[in-house]
């Protein structure tokens, strides 16, 4: 009678025992087989998630066993970086608090606003048209001295730490912040030697950046165009050409060609036109377009066409005789190529 006992006593601690390991693992045992990056939307249920992690988890249904028995029902919106090995407990209390990892957001310059806010979309979970309803909120350029057009400038492409689930709102404070940490004391001194506020470099060194995209040219093409407003010159810039003739036709209208009938475009934007700098910016510039206005070179060029002996490159002129020599060498380049627009 003794023995029985203890063989059944045996058995229940055996099967116990059993049925506690079964379930230690299915809550703190290695569930998560490969790592990898979960990205949970706003409208995800748990089944939601149980099929996203489904080739990298030993058991996905143990996943909702364990959400169950910790009365776990809505998971936190978010980017996740799940490791190797993790438990479902871990995975459930990450996604109960909401625990994610943040990631880099990287753009660079972006003709528009509209362009911009596509970019962005891209790499985080709001929408393209909330992004552009809150950089356009009136409310906030308001009270920032922006405009639907000059807001632009406030974007300086980079390489930013954010949230995937991170508000417009908060996106576009973040960015905000990083505008006036950009303009630090020193660039600030530049400037104000230069007699140009923040807005007016961003909008010359807009005109530099769709001028050239040789990086060690800006400071040549931006001292070139602070001669022209110093002397009350018109700016001239085929950029801004370009900028008028695409507000006309469309953001997707390709000119690589600026034809004598676009110099007559009735815009404030036309430098060929009006003297000075055009209202606004015309495309988002980077930092080495940015720095090229505030470290211009001095020289004494007024002038500048495409280099067709270098090509990528400019041909830089102190007078217009020379400079229309150069310009003569590009049209009948441009004319070669077959380039009627």
């Amino acid at each position: 009678m003794k023995k029985k006992i203890i063989y059944i006593l045996a058995a229940v601690i055996l099967i116990g025992g059993l049925i506690g390991y079964n379930y230690y693992q299915k809550i703190f045992g290695k569930a998560i087989t490969k790592e990898l990056v979960l990205f949970v939307n706003s409208t995800d249920s748990l089944l939601d998630v149980k099929q996203k992690i489904a080739e990298f988890s030993k058991s996905p249904e143990t996943f909702l066993w364990v959400s169950a028995k910790k009365s776990f029902s809505k998971p936190k919106a978010g980017r996740y970086v799940l490791k190797e090995g993790m438990s479902n407990n871990d995975l459930v209390n990450m996604l109960r608090s909401g625990r994610q990892t943040p990631l880099k957001i990287s753009f660079n310059n972006q003709d528009t606003l509209e362009k911009f806010a596509g970019r962005i979309a891209e790499q985080i979970e709001v929408d393209s048209i909330s992004l552009l309803t809150s950089f356009t909120n009136e409310k906030f350029l308001l009270e920032n001295n922006l405009t639907k057009k000059s807001v632009l400038q406030i974007f300086i492409p980079n390489t930013y730490e954010f949230y995937w689930t991170v508000s417009p709102e908060k996106f576009r404070t973040k960015m905000l912040v990083a505008y006036k940490r950009f303009w630090n004391k020193s660039r600030l001194e530049k400037a104000k030697k230069l007699n140009l506020t923040k807005s007016e470099v961003i909008t010359l060194a807009s005109i530099v950046q769709k001028e050239t995209a040789q990086k060690t040219e800006r400071p040549i093409v931006a001292g070139l165009y602070l001669n022209r407003l110093q002397k009350d010159w018109p700016l001239q810039a085929d950029p801004t050409i370009i900028y008028c003739v695409k507000e006309v036709k469309g953001q997707d209208y390709v000119v690589k060609r600026v034809l004598t009938v676009d110099l007559e475009i009735n815009s404030p934007y036309n430098t060929y036109k009006n003297r000075g700098l055009p209202p606004t910016l015309i495309a988002m510039p980077d930092i080495s377009a940015i720095d090229g206005v505030l470290n211009a070179e001095k020289h004494n060029y007024y002038y500048m066409c495409v280099n067709v002996e270098k090509l990528g490159f400019h041909a830089f002129a102190k007078t217009l005789s020379q400079h229309n020599r150069n310009a003569a060498k590009y049209h009948q380049w441009m004319n070669k190529q077959g380039v009627n627009r």
